[in-house]
């Protein structure tokens, strides 16, 4: 079953206009991070007024909105208050509660939806999806069991040696890394349980992996869908360094196969917004098709900041004409490009000390675009912006981030 019912009555909302108690055309959104940061620029270059729902009075979209409600994201009034100033709503990061995200669509349209946020809040009923969608998408996830309660945990080691070596990851709030262990023996996998406290968790069988990759599509409401070609990612410690976005950054016919998916997965789930579906590329074509789906993000993604500068219409844009109705142009590359994510660990120097970038010297190499997220307080982890390069060509999108990288003393070098 679908987790979101389309509409396809939905009654566009035009930027710029005015309804007839005088309310100009606002779209709201979900926490203040900088995923709606950047989704604010691109609402208010099109015309729209904004509106931020966030706690945090520093939040780097809170400090660039019209209004920013500064409040829980479960607080009823403060949901009332972004329902009546917005035509429309979304959510920048998949932790919002869903049920605050229910609550707001009773009166106003909510892209993506509730379910489907939950659905990618939980990784038990996201790989459930998966499995269930795998004859449309033709992509399966890594096989793996759900570890909820002890008898579980020792049915797992008593029956499925399969999945060892393997990676327990919380069924919620994991990302970046986080909530992970890897482990190789039954013993290991039974101290990590305890570790994670005993939550519910999936254990997913380690492959053979060879790359990782990403697909970004936007589907509106009435079914329409447009995507961008997949990006080959690079992470080191669990969080994305390095984004390849170019032709032949990845095998074509692999390319092809994780742009199915993705859009087949969408279709599945129904979906209305910009989805991001992550994959692994393993080394046994022949059992996985050589794709094996990782995990979704019902919302814009890190690997896809590069569409700011390399393309004609970026993910956020195409955010905005998704939630708002508006027609969706299929994107278009003008450059190569990579993009190098910068975490707090770039302000400080070898010894801990801290540091000023040197922006100087980067900014001065050709085709570089610095975005730097309005964050106050630089901490090591923690994203803080990130540097996209375009070029005429590939061999000179390289040559300059490696170059930049090297002068900001960034992880992954050996992988640009």
């Amino acid at each position: 079953m679908n987790a979101d019912t389309p509409s396809t009555t939905m009654t566009p909302i035009f930027p710029g206009s005015v309804d007839a108690a005088g309310q100009r055309a606002t779209l709201g959104v979900m926490g203040g991070g900088q995923l709606g940061r950047m989704f604010v620029h691109a609402a208010q270059r099109l015309g729209y007024f904004t509106a931020v729902l966030e706690p945090d009075a520093q939040s780097p979209a809170g400090l660039v909105s019209h209004h920013h409600i500064q409040t829980s994201y479960d607080d009823p009034a403060g949901l009332a208050q972004l329902a009546h100033l917005c035509q429309a709503i979304t959510t920048e990061f998949e932790n919002v509660p869903a049920q605050a995200l229910q609550t707001l669509a009773e009166t106003r349209p909510v892209a993506p939806s509730a379910a489907v946020v939950g659905i990618a809040q939980n990784r038990i009923e996201e790989k459930a999806h998966f499995a269930a969608c795998a004859e449309l998408s033709g992509v399966t996830c890594a096989p793996y069991a759900v570890i909820e309660t002890p008898d579980q945990l020792q049915a797992v080691q008593n029956d499925r040696p399969d999945l060892l070596p393997g990676i327990l990851k919380t069924a919620r709030l994991g990302y970046d890394g986080k909530g992970q262990i890897r482990v190789k023996t039954v013993a290991e996998l039974a101290t990590a349980w305890t570790e994670l406290g005993g939550v519910a968790c999936v254990l997913e069988k380690m492959l053979p992996l060879t790359a990782e990759c990403s697909v970004l599509v936007a589907r509106g409401w009435d079914g329409q869908v447009v995507s961008f070609a997949p990006q080959r990612n690079v992470h080191v410690d669990g969080i994305l360094a390095v984004t390849h976005a170019y032709e032949g950054n990845m095998p074509p016919a692999l390319a092809d196969k994780a742009r199915d998916a993705a859009v087949a997965i969408a279709h599945h789930l129904g979906y209305v917004g910009v989805l991001c579906v992550e994959f692994f590329v393993v080394e046994d074509g022949s059992e996985h098709g050589g794709l094996v789906v990782n995990e979704m993000a019902p919302r814009p993604h890190n690997s896809g900041h590069y569409t700011l500068d390399a393309c004609d219409a970026s993910q956020f844009d195409l955010q905005v004409h998704a939630m708002a109705g508006l027609p969706l142009p299929q994107p278009r590359q003008h450059s190569p490009a990579i993009m190098l994510n910068l975490l707090g660990d770039v302000w400080f120097d070898a010894a801990g000390q801290p540091q000023e970038p040197a922006w100087g010297s980067v900014l001065s190499l050709p085709g570089t675009h610095l975005h730097l997220y309005g964050k106050t307080e630089a901490r090591a982890g923690r994203k803080m912006g990130h540097l996209t390069i375009t070029g005429p060509d590939v061999a000179s999108v390289k040559d300059v981030a490696h170059r930049a990288a090297g002068l900001l003393n960034l992880p992954g070098l050996d992988a640009i």
